[in-house]
């Protein structure tokens, strides 16, 4: 009987995995070093996810709120942390104004340097 090799995923690909999964069909988002290892999974894991590059962090999070609107679905927003994290604020209050349904992932620094005022750090 030959054994089952147990396959090691990272954080990201086990993200990327979950949310098609889930159904997710777009990813909104512009990228960033702490979000690197995520962009990376969205090319690396087998999945009909599709990823749709902004200029903005702020307009992912408005062509997300469309997104949803016009389709009902969950919309995902992909950006990395710190200002591009804060670039987002202004889309989730208005999708969290109007009840619609949108997932914000952020990259974050590594924890042994949160609250110690890291590069591009934000607790948001």
């Amino acid at each position: 009987m030959a054994s089952k090799k147990k396959q090691e995923l990272d954080g990201a690909q086990a993200l990327i995995m979950t949310l098609s999964e889930l159904g997710i069909e777009y990813v909104f988002g512009y990228s960033g070093g702490a979000a690197l290892p995520i962009f990376d999974a969205l090319e690396t894991v087998k999945s009909d996810i599709k990823f749709v590059l902004t200029r903005h962090e702020q307009g992912a999070t408005h062509m997300a709120d469309g997104y949803a609107r016009a389709t009902g679905k969950p919309a995902v927003v992909l950006v990395t942390s710190g200002p591009g994290a804060g670039n987002t604020i202004t889309g989730i209050m208005t999708a969290q104004m109007d009840s619609v349904p949108m997932i914000i992932v952020t990259g974050q620094q590594v924890t042994w340097m949160l609250g110690k005022d890291a590069f591009q750090e934000a607790d948001i």
